[in-house]
């Protein structure tokens, strides 16, 4: 599943380019049992498998006897809440272990004695946190310079700031009638400036009011 994502778009050409390396384990790699098992049953009666804390031990043990970790992430349905602020933050790391969640979760432990942050992509569940990881690995490494072509492009972005991003309009200037606004064809940048602060501002009041007037 994340292999596919890894080997497409910016994630791709950012690996290829040298800006970044992404690489995948499989905890079964870090088992001691000859069946290679990861999961096991919880205690207490509950229905579902966990995630045991051996091979994830192991397996951070040995990525931490490799190089420093700036973050050690576990995708988890009740982490704080992604966006743009942490993606920032994450962008400036050296180099960052994402723990992906699965069955019924993992075992408590790891998060109390080896996890350093948990995130959320949302309200809801995932069968795993494998497309969790990879939603964070393509925002956090579009930010790296160099990872898109126009890098001014990602400062532009919806949520920089805590404003969604204005309208944006291409040729043909007039398609059935619909026209573009005037202003964008006026050539006068400071006032194009001005207009798309505005068309940000209104937008994010009225469409995520959360958002707006947040100063962090």
């Amino acid at each position: 599943m994340f292999s596919g994502l890894v080997d497409c778009s910016i994630l791709k050409r950012a690996q290829d380019k040298k800006l970044v390396e992404i690489v995948l384990h499989n905890l079964r790699d870090y088992t001691t049992n000859k069946h290679r098992h990861v999961d096991d049953y919880p205690f207490g009666g509950e229905a579902g498998m966990v995630l045991q804390i051996e091979p994830i031990d192991n397996a951070i043990s040995a990525l931490k006897g490799q190089r420093e970790y700036d973050e050690i992430i576990y995708t988890s349905p009740d982490g704080e809440v992604f966006n743009q602020k942490i993606a920032n933050q994450l962008s400036s790391c050296e180099n960052i272990i994402i723990l992906c969640g699965h069955y019924k979760g993992i075992d408590y432990r790891v998060r109390e004695h080896l996890i350093t942050r948990e995130i959320s992509i949302g309200d809801y569940v995932l069968t795993g946190g494998e497309l969790a990881a990879a939603v964070m690995a393509d925002a956090v490494v579009r930010l790296i310079p160099g990872a898109i072509g126009d890098e001014q492009s990602a400062l532009s972005d919806s949520f920089q700031d805590n404003l969604l991003a204005p309208p944006v309009y291409t040729r043909p200037a007039e398609y059935k009638g619909w026209r573009v606004p005037d202003i964008l064809l006026s050539g006068h940048q400071a006032k194009i400036d001005e207009w798309k602060l505005r068309q940000a501002m209104e937008r994010t009041e009225r469409l995520r009011p959360d958002l707006y007037g947040k100063d962090d």
